[in-house]
């Protein structure tokens, strides 16, 4: 056991996490039956290219801890490291995560998305709600159209079905 203590460092958990990441995206990718597309990449190309980064940088961040290195503490003048963790706005946001999961199919992307959005900058202290929700809105719709015209990935329609 002390063996083990010896090497294990909380750097080396992470740096195997997002090695670990990559290659579940890579291997996810792999499942993916769609033709390349003969204007652009095809639905497989950015998987595969942001699953490849994160295993070269976990690789590296790997071999990187195991030769000895180490995070910086933290160091900036605006941050208490001994203050607790706002327990309220981690559960709050981890709460609108999963209600948007669990509820996309049912919502759609653009109303999903725009209440994930707004959810989230009200969560995290957005003083101009009315601001927030017309932010949210664009991006739900800009996200949609981006993937769905763009990359021609099918998203959730929801009650908007046939509209966009």
């Amino acid at each position: 056991m002390t063996r083990l203590r010896s090497w294990w460092r909380p750097e080396l958990g992470l740096a195997l996490v997002v090695l670990g990441l990559g290659v579940f995206v890579i291997a996810g990718t792999l499942d993916v039956s769609a033709a390349a597309s003969r204007l652009g990449p095809g639905p497989r190309f950015f998987p595969v290219l942001v699953g490849g980064a994160m295993v070269v940088i976990g690789l590296f961040y790997v071999l990187d801890v195991l030769r000895g290195g180490h995070g910086d503490p933290e160091e900036s003048e605006d941050v208490d490291a001994a203050a607790p963790t706002d327990l309220r706005g981690m559960l709050l946001v981890s709460g609108i995560f999963l209600a948007f999961a669990a509820l996309l199919d049912l919502l759609g992307w653009i109303i999903g998305a725009s209440l994930l959005f707004f959810g989230l900058s009200v969560a995290l202290g957005a003083e101009h709600k009315a601001r927030a929700a017309v932010v949210a809105v664009v991006m739900g719709v800009l996200t949609y159209v981006l993937f769905v015209k763009g990359l021609g990935v099918r998203l959730p329609d929801g009650p908007l079905a046939g509209v966009m």
